[in-house]
């Protein structure tokens, strides 16, 4: 049962790049980028995490100009935060990794074949997770239930395209519900109190797309009434 959702996901996103051989409307995507992350709420600050990103997508246009998209990604989070400041009482090193196998859907707008905006949601079920603190590894693991399995975000894009079926994609993207709630404790007054934290990702991809040009073509032909 873990990770049904996103083999269909996969299943499904292959079965629109394949079907694009005969109906040539939806395009195909070849994702691959690199992760800044943190997760906010952690006591740290700052993207100081670098993950990978990759996978495939496809894009159904459903007006001029006007696309969904549907992609079935790998996706790497988490949080990383160095001090040459030991602490006895509090953590002063920090690595959090976190594993997603995720699936974002986004409507996008396309202005004048060179510049693309798009917003979403995507799910992401957690695959993988480690821990350090202070140079220590804790275990926490993916049945721990320290960090929720569900991960489900809001999202931004905007792609630009570099030359021919080549785009430059950059994505932010936030938790809308908290994937843990933590008790930290005041280094100065002792005293302990609870913060919830969230993923908080900038991504900056690069997007080849298949079957463009074809698709534009026959979506305008299937506009027009033309078979």
């Amino acid at each position: 049962m873990k990770h049904k959702i996103f083999r269909l996901s996969i299943i499904t996103v292959t079965l629109l790049i394949a079907s694009n051989l005969s109906a040539q409307i939806i395009k195909g995507e070849a994702i691959a980028g690199i992760n800044l992350s943190q997760v906010d709420g952690d006591m740290f600050y700052g993207f100081h995490k670098f993950g990978v990103q990759i996978g495939a997508g496809a894009m159904i246009p459903f007006g001029t100009n006007w696309d969904v998209s549907v992609e079935a990604l790998y996706n790497q989070k988490g949080a990383r935060e160095r001090s040459d400041i030991p602490d006895t009482i509090c953590t002063y090193d920090y690595k959090l990794r976190l594993n997603y196998a995720e699936v974002p859907v986004i409507v996008h707008y396309t202005d004048k074949e060179f510049i693309t905006a798009g917003a979403g949601f995507s799910w992401g079920r957690l695959v993988g997770v480690s821990e350090w603190e202070n140079e220590i590894k804790t275990g926490v693991n993916t049945k721990s239930g320290t960090y929720k399995i569900n991960d489900f975000n809001i999202i931004a894009d905007v792609r630009i395209r570099i030359k021919g079926p080549l785009k430059l994609n950059v994505r932010y993207a936030y938790s809308l519900v908290p994937l843990r709630t933590r008790e930290f404790t005041n280094c100065d007054t002792f005293t302990k109190f609870t913060r919830q934290q969230y993923n908080n990702l900038l991504t900056f991809r690069l997007v080849y797309m298949f079957g463009e040009e074809r698709s534009r073509e026959n979506f305008k032909r299937l506009k027009s009434g033309v078979d």
